[in-house]
């Protein structure tokens, strides 16, 4: 007989003989399922690689948590958090990600006197519209000439990138002029002449030296890495000026007193001590050779036996009385009358001596220039 061609009931299958391995693992042998995921087992399985393979210190500076790379950073030299932000591109990012924190902590550690004297101008872009308007205009600009007259180590700051206030410009020489002195340490440390220049010549060498000069204080109104940098350099200066002077058994003047110590430690606390006072500008490179420490903007209060410094709102203050003027410019000419009377007898309410003569000079200026 043929072969039937019904086929089995189902109660004729039989399951197969093999069971995988995964259902295996997952039945107890009481019979109950164990909870199973794929991602927890490679987590498993990460995690018990990791616990085999033995520690690996930090094999480089690198390796370091970035909060320890910047408390290192922190006690190097401006100068040295500058050269190793060139080694590569990591420390690079690090440097400039962290610049205004890592310049912060260094000045204030290391140049707390220094960053008070040589304080940084203010960008015009800074100051109140109506003020900067008035700062940039030809007269303002005629009347500060004796400020930023055309010195041969100092060049004159650009009206429309700077705030041209009394304060900014007194800023603006200083902090050019800190660097200038800088240059020239080695020729007055050997002993060799600075050129000097005949009146009414501008060689091309002094040219590009005082533009060089005012290109980094530029950079330092960007980075205030710069900025210490400056202040870094200036304290040097200062530190060779007074060992130099203090070699010369003839000069007798008296000068800070700096150790051995005070010198190698790098930072500015032995200024505060009672020294000379900084009084004049010095107008020509001729004043170097005698020139020991600059530093503006402060004066010795005896009665305290400390440092009085020129308040950090001094420029505040110095565009807050140019926006009077302003104000006193568009009003009526009886007032302007009135304001230079008080002006010219001294009784004008005006925050120094110095405001007090731009102010008449000011209010001099436009009773004749307004009908």
């Amino acid at each position: 007989m043929a072969d039937s061609i019904v086929p089995e009931t189902a109660g004729d299958l039989k399951p197969p003989d093999t069971v995988t391995t995964a259902t295996t693992s997952r039945v107890a042998e009481d019979g109950a399922l164990t909870v199973f995921s794929r991602k927890t087992d490679r987590l498993r399985k990460k995690h018990e690689k990791k616990m085999r393979s033995p520690l690996v210190d930090p094999a480089g500076f690198l390796d370091l948590s970035c909060d320890l790379l910047l408390d290192i950073l922190t006690l190097l030299q401006p100068s040295d958090v500058v050269r190793l932000s060139r080694t590569c591109k990591a420390l690079f990012r690090l440097v400039t990600d962290e610049e205004t924190v890592l310049a912060a902590f260094i000045t204030r550690w290391r140049y707390p006197s220094l960053a008070r004297c040589l304080a940084l101008p203010v960008r015009v872009q800074d100051v109140d519209p109506a003020a900067a308007e008035y700062l940039a205009s030809p007269e303002r600009q005629h009347i500060m000439t004796v400020h930023k007259r055309g010195y041969q180590h100092v060049l004159p700051p650009d009206q429309t990138a700077l705030c041209t206030c009394l304060t900014c410009l007194l800023r603006w020489n200083s902090l050019c002029l800190a660097v200038d002195f800088a240059h020239w340490q080695d020729n007055l440390d050997a002993g060799w002449p600075i050129p000097v220049i005949p009146r009414g010549r501008t060689p091309e060498w002094n040219e590009a030296l005082v533009e060089r000069n005012a290109a980094v204080v530029r950079m330092a109104l960007r980075r205030p890495l710069i900025h210490a940098r400056i202040l870094e350099a200036h304290l040097a200066s200062t530190c060779r000026s007074i060992r130099r002077h203090s070699e010369n058994k003839g000069n007798q003047r008296r000068r800070f007193r700096m150790t051995k110590e005070d010198e190698q430690a790098g930072t500015d606390a032995f200024l505060e001590r009672s020294g000379p006072p900084t009084v004049d500008f010095p107008y020509h490179r001729d004043n170097y050779y005698m020139l020991e420490a600059y530093l503006p903007n402060r004066s010795w209060n005896s009665e305290e036996s400390a440092w009085a410094y020129v308040p950090a709102d001094q420029h505040d203050r110095d565009v807050q009385f140019v926006g009077k003027l302003v104000e006193l410019r568009r009003g009526n000419p009886k007032a302007q009358k009135s304001r230079m009377a008080q002006a010219e007898k001294g009784e004008l309410d005006t925050e120094s001596p110095k405001q007090e003569l731009d102010a008449a000079r000011v209010l001099h200026d436009t009773s004749h220039t307004q009908p």
